[in-house]
């Protein structure tokens, strides 16, 4: 079981009590008349939510309540109802949200245990933006659809220019589908042509899969994609168009296609590794990198209905060396919470409210919305589960960092979306502010399907999106992007960050990696230990001139990957750079990886490719590997580093 330190207050304040509101107080967590007020007042039922903005500073009368409703935006779905008005409310969230790239709407669809669709009569519908569809059974064959939940390519024109590459946030997790139903091309096949932040968990697919839409005018490009803790049987696999992939501890019925690189840790059935010097040519061997096991894992936690029909969250153990699906050999090891542990944060809570509930030892469960946070969420004791329905999206509006982890072990965060906001932060997420020189070996922080952006849907501004100083922790489906499109993207001036992602603990472990489009040092891993397994980079696109991208005086540009000049322990695995500089300008980058030699420092199945535009990168790391450019798009390979 899940154990942590849980303050109480009493109901009388003593000397202890009066020590802690003084020092919480001093922390800028919560007001003291806030902290004596509640010491004495029984808790209240929760509020349901709606889509809006956190309020500012609001002193709670109360501790803030646990559990309760989940909001209008949680949309759960029973059996017993027809099929007709399922259909219907999945069709009109899709039309809404299929379009709505940087909308505000955000949906979690749950589906309660039981059989949805029939052979004869499908279910079958769309999954658009910022949709999160899951089972809320204990294990993913209670709830079964018979039909496909869908992802399409998106066509600029009519059936022209139609691809994936711009198909994000979006999710399916803890189900069973069968495949059926569709007509024409899309017949009897589960389509899921979406690139980064769109991640399939826990599934279970019988029937053929495509990870790309080819029923639609070309060119159908998808750009990347995360599989964890899947089963598929009875269809290959079409991987198809997807650049970059990584599929983690899922059992494959087999695969199809490469492109540039594709990754397979603990998949068992998955192809054999075969990355080559000329992997991606004509005529070369499939860029598969495989690895049999997963050093280290933890599952993002999930929600479910118990036997009595009570919602809980259940929070998976950690594996070490892991293959195979957690719940395939019966159910998954680890900690099941009562929805009581929770407290429900909806648009109407205040800053306080949620600093409150963290204070005294309280869960998050965030619900869908979008919502504006003038001053830091503290997270303080270890195994604090933050937990986001569809996809929650937190913008700090004071410059101030949007939230922060204490260094204490076995705190998960998931399914969350920090924007940068408009006034400069300097930071997002801040794990382990303040380190503690231990190991979390067998007790890691997690975070698992977290998004970063940097404008897009709110321009804004920030130093470096995701700093990480935890010993131990595991990064699992993290995609950090300053916007290419969208609000305040397109020039060197706007949406600026310099870095992505620092990372400074040691033995931290990161699978299924995207940093994208920063403006200096991209990734920084300063760590000891570390070990990446799968990363994606494309450089920034809007560079005006040599002079504006130079991390030194003699080093055009700027590293996609710096590794910090005193590490000496390192493994990376099927990792890409790409280069699209579309100024019309000359643009060099001396090398897509940047790393000390040091025996220890080792890179395996590496890449850089030329996309389009002008200049291009001279070297996939420190001066090894073909520059590509114009003349060669690549990809340019590594197979192994030093």
């Amino acid at each position: 079981m899940i154990q942590r330190k849980r303050f109480r207050f009493p109901r009388t304040l003593g000397r202890a009590g009066r020590t802690l509101t003084i020092a919480a107080a001093a922390l800028g967590l919560v007001t003291a008349s806030a902290l004596t007020a509640s010491a004495s007042a029984p808790r209240a039922a929760s509020a349901s939510g709606s889509t809006s903005a956190i309020a500012a500073h609001q002193s709670p009368a109360t501790l803030p309540p646990t559990g309760g409703a989940l909001g209008p935006n949680v949309i759960v779905f029973d059996p017993t109802m027809s099929q007709a008005s399922i259909q219907s409310t999945l069709n009109t969230i899709a039309t809404q949200q299929v379009p709505n790239q940087f909308g505000t709407e955000r949906y979690a669809l749950l589906f309660k245990p039981g059989t949805y669709g029939s052979v004869a009569d499908p279910l079958i519908f769309q999954v658009g933006y910022y949709t999160s569809v899951a089972g809320l059974g204990p294990t993913p064959d209670r709830t079964v659809i018979n039909g496909s939940l869908d992802v399409y390519n998106q066509c600029l024109g009519s059936q022209t220019n139609c691809n994936a590459t711009d198909n994000f946030w979006r999710s399916v997790t803890n189900l069973t589908i069968n495949v059926a139903g569709g007509n024409g091309c899309q017949a009897n096949t589960e389509f899921w042509a979406a690139s980064q932040a769109s991640p399939l968990r826990r599934v279970v697919v019988n029937g053929n899969v495509s990870l790309m839409d080819y029923c639609d005018g070309s060119p159908d490009y998808a750009s990347g994609g995360f599989i964890a803790d899947s089963r598929f049987t009875g269809g290959t696999v079409i991987n198809g168009s997807q650049q970059q992939y990584i599929t983690r501890d899922t059992a494959l019925d087999g695969w199809t296609n490469g492109v540039w690189n594709q990754v397979f840790c603990g998949d068992p059935g998955a192809p054999a590794q075969s990355f080559a010097a000329n992997s991606g040519d004509p005529g070369g061997p499939a860029p598969y990198t495989t690895l049999a096991t997963c050093p280290v894992t933890k599952e993002a936690p999930y929600l479910y209905l118990d036997d009595s029909g009570q919602y809980r969250v259940f929070v998976p153990s950690l594996q070490k060396n892991s293959s195979g699906p957690s719940w395939a050999a019966g159910p998954t090891p680890g900690a099941s919470l009562p929805l009581s542990k929770f407290y429900v944060v909806t648009p109407a809570s205040t800053v306080t409210q949620i600093n409150t509930a963290l204070l005294v030892g309280d869960d998050l469960l965030f619900t869908p919305g979008v919502y504006n946070v003038p001053r830091t969420i503290h997270v303080l004791w270890p195994n604090t589960q933050i937990v986001g329905l569809g996809f929650p999206t937190l913008v700090p509006t004071d410059g101030n960092v949007t939230m922060d982890v204490a260094d204490t072990g076995g705190t998960t965060l998931s399914g969350l979306i920090f924007d940068a906001g408009p006034v400069k932060s300097r930071a997002l997420l801040d794990v382990a502010p303040l380190p503690f020189p231990v190991s979390h070996a067998d007790d890691p922080i997690s975070v698992d399907d977290v998004f970063f952006r940097v404008g897009g849907a709110t321009a804004g501004t920030v130093t470096d999106a995701f700093v990480d100083n935890s010993n131990g922790s595991i990064l699992d489906d993290v995609w950090i992007w300053r916007a290419d499109h969208g609000a305040g993207a397109g020039t060197w001036t706007s949406d600026q960050a310099d870095t992505g992602l620092t990372v400074n603990g040691n033995a931290v472990t990161a699978y299924g990696l995207a940093v994208e489009h920063f403006q200096k040092n991209e990734t920084v891993w300063n760590g000891q230990q570390g070990t990446v397994i799968f990363f994606q980079n494309e450089n920034p696109y809007e560079v005006p001139n040599q002079a504006s991208w130079m991390a030194s005086p003699t080093q055009n540009g700027y590293p996609a990957f710096l590794v910090g000049k005193h590490v000496k322990t390192f493994q990376g695995y099927g990792m890409g750079s790409y280069t699209f500089f579309n100024q019309g300008v000359d643009i060099q980058n001396s090398m897509a990886f940047q790393a000390p030699s040091s025996p220890g420092v080792q890179f395996h199945d590496i890449l850089s490719v030329f996309l389009t535009g002008s200049g291009g990168i001279q070297s996939v790391i420190n001066g090894k590997g073909a520059p590509v450019s114009s003349t060669f798009v690549g990809p340019s390979d590594v197979v192994s580093y030093p």
